[in-house]
């Protein structure tokens, strides 16, 4: 690999650092983010939920499976950042791991939802297929990751790429969240004409927490991967890796440097601690809302087309995140949506009061604002990765994107982790149980801390964060022009 390795720092030193993006390379990347989204993202939104009612395990077991994999990632994880960024092929540095690792991801990805009754209820065959899952997936996740910081150094450009890459990850959101209930509902058992709660259409919807679901739960998974598959090819074959490392830096990178670069990267510090908060909060909800739907609210039929209205701001308003940023800053950009999420989220709380359960107008205005705040927050934040990939070139002399993704992408597994674990053992606590059709008080209680209360507290704890985050525009566009410099000096 090392001869492989040459060749494309070679080749990469005499492209276009700030290179300006076409429209195609842009959108193709951003198909990397959907692809992952239809993907793991189904593995986030419906596992936990799958495992306690259809595959039949109890909440703390279920907790416990997420608790132990994500453990293994902390360790896992800063390896495969190294190993990424020591390694290359003859197809570039990062793109081909979304072929090598996309094709086992995908099939490991459908088998977690196998309904066969030789596994149903078989904790170990749960635990072993979701760690699989989980550690190939680190080989997508990181290099794509990196693949970002790697396209092109200019700011402007960054800025673009991301509203970009958002809008198409809110998009695969909207299949995830929006859709995949409802298909998964539709090929369900005991199916029964229900209001959807979207202009008075009514659909056949069936039992999906039935343990006779297994088999519409692997169907629809089975398909989300194969476009998920695809979209990761149309990245493979529609980007170019531009600004890479040298031979020189990657040769000397090690497994330490992790943990040096963590030390030495302040804004990387602030960032990855908001990572952790933002992805934990906002998987809170995603991991809590169909219990809430189901059991607070009474009405899982509406859930489909109460996320639609919810993925309206992450597709169509992702163009005024560039506008909004200019406008009021970068900290108070976050700030600002933050708040929105806090706000959304106390109306979905007012929205469980006995009154107004059947007020599906409070759940589409609650769940619109709840996803405008929280897409926008998360989803602007990857924007920041680059230029704290260049803060740390520029004080360490080493471009490490891969070991600062796998940082990234450390914080955003345990922030997913989290998301899932607590709530599960939450509802452990609180005496949830999934066999049966309507909770006690306590569990209620219990779905409500989750869905609620926990995530306001986070919200503003990530604040507190994203107000120490001090890099600013002007000082990474300095940085990088004396960076881009340097690489041209050493070429002369």
């Amino acid at each position: 690999m090392a001869a492989n390795t040459q060749a494309t720092a070679t080749e990469t030193q005499a492209t276009d650092e700030f290179a300006k993006l076409s429209w195609r390379e842009r959108i193709s990347y951003g198909a990397g983010d959907l692809a992952q989204n239809l993907i793991f993202g189904t593995v986030g939104s419906m596992l936990l939920f799958y495992l306690t009612t259809v595959y039949g395990i109890s909440a703390a077991v279920g907790a416990t499976i997420f608790l132990v994999v994500r453990w293994v990632n902390v360790f896992w994880d800063p390896w495969v950042g190294a190993f990424v960024d020591k390694h290359s092929f003859k197809k570039g540095k990062y793109r081909p791991y979304l072929i090598y690792g996309g094709i086992p991801l995908t099939i490991m990805a459908a088998l977690l939802f196998l309904p066969i009754d030789a596994v149903r209820g078989n904790v170990f065959y749960a635990f072993i297929a979701y760690l699989a899952t989980a550690l190939i997936y680190s080989f997508v996740n990181i290099p794509y990751g990196a693949l970002n910081a790697s396209l092109t150094r200019d700011n402007d450009e960054i800025s673009t790429l991301t509203t970009v890459r958002m809008t198409e990850a809110n998009i695969g959101n909207l299949l995830v969240y929006t859709f995949l209930p409802l298909f998964v509902q539709m090929a369900s058992p005991n199916p029964q004409s229900k209001d959807i709660g979207f202009f008075g259409i009514h659909m056949n919807l069936g039992d999906y927490t039935s343990p006779k679901a297994g088999g519409a739960y692997f169907m629809v998974m089975a398909i989300y991967m194969i476009i998920g598959f695809i979209m990761l090819m149309a990245t493979y074959f529609g980007i170019k890796e531009r600004v890479l490392p040298t031979q020189k830096e990657s040769d000397a990178v090690k497994y330490s440097d992790l943990w040096l670069e963590f030390k030495q990267n302040k804004p990387l510090q602030v960032l990855g601690l908001f990572f952790l908060i933002g992805f934990t909060f906002m998987f809170f909800g995603n991991t809590v809302w169909p219990f809430y739907m189901q059991y607070s609210i009474g009405h899982s039929e509406w859930m489909a087309s109460i996320n639609l209205i919810g993925s309206i701001p992450g597709i169509f308003l992702v163009f005024l995140w560039p506008i909004i940023r200019k406008k009021i800053g970068k900290r108070q950009f976050f700030y600002a949506f933050l708040t929105l999420f806090i706000i959304g989220t106390l109306i979905l709380w007012v929205w469980s009061f006995p009154a107004f359960k059947n007020s599906v107008a409070l759940g589409y205005t609650g769940r619109f604002l709840m996803q405008w705040g929280i897409t926008a927050a998360t989803g602007y934040m990857w924007s920041l990765v680059p230029e704290v990939v260049s803060y740390g070139e520029y004080t360490s002399k080493k471009r490490v994107a891969g070991i600062i993704n796998a940082i990234m992408g450390l914080f955003f597994k345990i922030g997913l982790a989290l998301g899932g674990i607590i709530p599960g053992y939450i509802n452990a606590f609180f005496k949830f149980d999934g066999t049966k059709a309507t909770q006690s008080a306590g569990a209620l209680m219990g779905i409500q801390w989750s869905m609620i209360w926990l995530p306001i507290i986070l919200a503003i704890v990530a604040m507190v964060i994203m107000s120490r985050y001090t890099l600013t525009d002007e000082e990474v566009n300095r940085m990088n022009e004396e960076l881009t410099a340097a690489r041209k000096a050493e070429m002369d």
